[in-house]
């Protein structure tokens, strides 16, 4: 019986708390990127500088910080328009839905997937985002409707009570 509750507990604590398995990035990870970055707009080739700040947007939307999620977001939309690669618009892609799943942007999040998947069906990390931002949307959609149940039913209850009192 205590085993019931501890699993009946367990999730109903994942269910409320998120509990994603996506990596989180620290402030370290990032001030190393964004100084690789800055080593690499001193000369180095186009595909260096590209790739380098390609890992500080992975950095960035990984972070727990919501100001960097909003630089990454910003730094992917404004390289994915001079992507020719189908495989860098794939990534460029999935770290751009992550970054709105962060903010809570689920349905652009679910949109930006799609394409993603257009360009590569079966990629597992995208799939598995996918899954985790429908997930969340069921979850968001669960709660609107007990929080909708919950004020008609306490209106509905000082309606009653107001007319038991008359």
């Amino acid at each position: 019986m205590e085993e019931m509750m501890n699993k009946f507990f367990e999730s109903v604590g994942s269910f409320f708390g998120g509990g994603d398995q996506i990596p989180w990035c620290d402030r370290d990870v990032i001030l190393g990127c964004e100084r690789e970055v800055a080593e690499a707009n001193k000369g180095d080739s186009e595909e260096h500088k590209s790739e380098s700040i390609m890992r500080l947007s992975w950095a960035l939307v990984h972070s727990r910080q919501p100001e960097d999620v909003q630089r990454g977001i910003a730094m992917l939309e404004a390289s994915l328009a001079n992507t020719n690669s189908p495989l860098h618009q794939r990534e460029k892609l999935y770290l751009l839905a992550l970054g709105c799943y962060r903010t809570d942007d689920y349905s652009k999040s679910r949109n930006l997937l799609d394409q993603c998947l257009e360009i590569a069906p079966d990629w597992r990390q995208a799939l598995s985002l996918k899954k985790i931002v429908e997930d969340q949307i069921a979850k968001d959609g669960f709660i609107g409707i007990g929080l909708t149940a919950s004020a008609i039913g306490l209106i509905a209850g000082g309606i009653v009570a107001a007319l038991v009192r008359r």
